[in-house]
């Protein structure tokens, strides 16, 4: 983190700029989505739409120097909860569900946002799933708002998510978000009412539930990215950047 937790009015006008353009290449990029295209294209293109816009892929060379990602976008199949990773070989079939995962640098701001969409025609239980997630992170912006805690945002993730008989993941979370990919602070997407850090004006935060069809329990893969559901059973995500006002959430993607 390099300036702390507090945006200006003006960082937070260029973010929400940076996150309009996101937004549209997101969705450009999930309407891409059909059976027979491989996850590498959906890069491919979502990666040469961010450059166009004059933005920079902001999870391409992310992590660790010795294994950095290796795509601008993540594309997460199935029982892949998160940093599904693209490839050539990966083609989608109808039945399938995919988490498309972006981040941008934009004017040196970053912003990040994801969605889940199915492949075809998908049985009713990912359809179930896929608008669970949906319904959480809606419940989370609810919460988002200076002077509530980051619990709130937390207990309203997990409270939809098992109304609906799914889990909520454990060993991930959201963060704040702006400056860097990662900031602090943490946003889980579990916990208690009134718990945790106060929601500050000008705090910009990514809430991203991600659910499980099953139990909530993880599975890290051998390229040190992606990670999946133990189980095998299905997962979403979803996620919106907003920035913390007086009276509640902006949507910044």
């Amino acid at each position: 983190m390099k300036r702390g937790l507090i945006k200006t009015e003006t960082e937070i006008a260029e973010i929400a700029e940076g996150g309009r353009i996101l937004h549209d290449i997101l969705y450009q990029t999930a309407g891409l989505v059909k059976p027979g295209v491989s996850t590498w294209e959906l890069n491919e293109f979502a990666e040469q739409a961010i450059v166009a816009a004059g933005g920079r892929p902001s999870f391409k060379g992310y992590g660790d120097k010795r294994n950095p990602f290796p795509a601008g976008l993540c594309t997460s199949v199935n029982d892949v909860v998160v940093h599904g990773i693209p490839s050539r070989d990966k083609i989608l079939k109808a039945g399938d569900i995919i988490g498309l995962d972006i981040g941008m640098e934009y004017k040196s701001l970053y912003t990040d946002t994801a969605i889940t969409v199915p492949v075809g025609n998908v049985s009713v239980e990912a359809k179930k799933l896929i608008e669970a997630t949906k319904k959480s992170l809606s419940a989370a912006i609810a919460q988002a708002k200076a002077g509530n805690k980051i619990g709130d945002i937390a207990y309203a993730t997990q409270k939809t998510a098992e109304a609906a008989g799914f889990s909520v993941v454990r060993d991930l979370v959201g963060h704040g978000v702006g400056y860097e990919v990662h900031e602090d602070p943490a946003v889980p997407n579990f916990g208690k009412k009134g718990a945790g850090e106060t929601l500050r004006e000008g705090m910009v935060i990514a809430i991203e539930p991600m659910l499980c069809q099953h139990n909530y329990f993880l599975q890290f893969e051998a390229d040190g990215w992606t990670i999946s559901t133990k189980d095998g059973g299905l997962s979403a995500h979803f996620e919106h950047t907003v920035a913390i006002t007086k009276n509640g959430a902006r949507i910044l993607t």
